[in-house]
């Protein structure tokens, strides 16, 4: 891979795709190399909704795929950075 690619995915309050959201993270699971998972706490438990941030290597149709499944999910904004190597 010639570039690096970061997806950030921002799960907005009142998300009910969450195993399908797993399960596309479960599926592209070889091409994620870093998964990180930001979550705004209240005083006793995490709210719902959270920012999920990850780094990509792999094939670019493997990323496009995984892209285009995440677009797919309803209550989840998408965004895409990429960085030459």
């Amino acid at each position: 891979m010639d570039s690096i690619i970061i997806l950030g995915i921002n799960v907005k309050e009142g998300f009910s795709e969450s195993v399908k959201l797993q399960y596309l993270l479960t599926k592209y699971g070889g091409i994620i190399r870093t998964r990180l998972g930001l979550h705004e706490v209240a005083e006793d438990h995490a709210k719902p909704g959270g920012l999920i941030i990850l780094e990509l290597d792999g094939e670019a149709k493997e990323i496009l795929n995984i892209e285009n499944e995440l677009f797919t999910l309803k209550g989840v904004e998408i965004q895409k950075m990429t960085f030459s190597k």
